[in-house]
Order: C-alpha cells, then sequence, then structure tokens
C-alpha cells in the first residue's frame, strides 16, 4: 500500500543547515534508523557440511592445498552452506566440485561447533554419504584424497573441526 507523501508548502525555501532526514522528520515523524546486526559473532559463524564417506572400513580423507592458516591439512569432504542450501545439496554441490562425482546424502550423523584462532568459527553438519564411484578427478581444491580406517588418521594432522567427530570414531591423538 503506498502512502502519499505531503508535499513541502511551496515559497518556503529549504534551511540548508537542515539534512534532508531531519527534514523529514520534521514532517512524517522519526526516521527510522536500519538495525545491523553485531559484526562480531553472527557474522563469522558458518555452516559447513562435511561428508561422512566409507570404502569398507576407510573413510574418505581429503587435504586442502597448501596456502593460508588450513594449508595442507586433512578433512572429510564437504564444504560452505550456502543461503537458502541445505547441507544436503550442499554435499551434492561440494563432492561434485572439489572430486567430479555423485554424492548421495542420507542420514546427519553429528553437529559440532568450532572456534578457530584465527577467528573464523564453524558448524559442522557430518552427514553419511554414497559415492557413485570413487574414481576422483580433484579439482584444485583438493591437493590429495586418501582412504584411512578410524584408528590409523593422526588428529594433528585434520582440520580442528573435524577432531571431536573422528575421534568419535577411534582416531588417534598424535603429534605431527
Amino acid at each position: 500500500m503506498l502512502v502519499p507523501i505531503p508535499e513541502r508548502p511551496r515559497g518556503r525555501a529549504r534551511d540548508p543547515r537542515v539534512t534532508p532526514e531531519e527534514s523529514m522528520s520534521d514532517e512524517l515523524g522519526p526516521v527510522p534508523q536500519a538495525q545491523h546486526p553485531p559484526t562480531s559473532f553472527a557474522s563469522r559463524r558458518i555452516r559447513v557440511a562435511a561428508a561422512v564417506v566409507w570404502r569398507d572400513d576407510r573413510l574418505l580423507l581429503t587435504q586442502r592445498p597448501p596456502g593460508g592458516p588450513l594449508g595442507l591439512q586433512w578433512e572429510l569432504p564437504g564444504g560452505k552452506i550456502e543461503a537458502g542450501e541445505s547441507p544436503e545439496h550442499a554435499l551434492t554441490r561440494e563432492i561434485r566440485e572439489e572430486l567430479g562425482v555423485h554424492a548421495t546424502p542420507h542420514e546427519v550423523l553429528q553437529v559440532d561447533t568450532h572456534d578457530y584462532p584465527h577467528g573464523l568459527e564453524v558448524e559442522v553438519i557430518f552427514v553419511r554419504c554414497v559415492l557413485d564411484t570413487h574414481d576422483f578427478v580433484p579439482s584444485p581444491a583438493v591437493h590429495g584424497t586418501r582412504w584411512l580406517t578410524p584408528e590409523s588418521i593422526d588428529l594433528a594432522t585434520v582440520l580442528a573441526g573435524d577432531r571431536e567427530f573422528l575421534r568419535s570414531l577411534g582416531a588417534r591423538s598424535g603429534t605431527a
């Protein structure tokens, strides 16, 4: 519904010391101020989906490319959940982009949160997935792939956001 805005009376010059917002405030009441969420907590927290892919008794891990604070660390494949996307849709898209194969997401296994020292705050949604093939065509976003039993995973080489979940499967703490 459109509300007509009253015209300023003709013949009255605008005072140059009064901003247009103040002028409108006089005529229409106070001008509402936009409310923005604080830039600290909410804007730094991102949601990511992680694919839990089994091949016999081994899990698929991918290695991040070199560079940045998380370079060359191993992780469960997956990535950021975009606005309007479900974790399942994000995994289908991310696995196709990163590994060149199709993923079929199944049930959510666990949800964890982690705050990285460099300021990134993540919520990780771990989803069991089945791939249509294990013949990967990795993108530049994937430096390497490997299949490991949970007991043989050294948590010191894995992204901190994946560690608690992998520990629950039997991964070991070690030193890198």
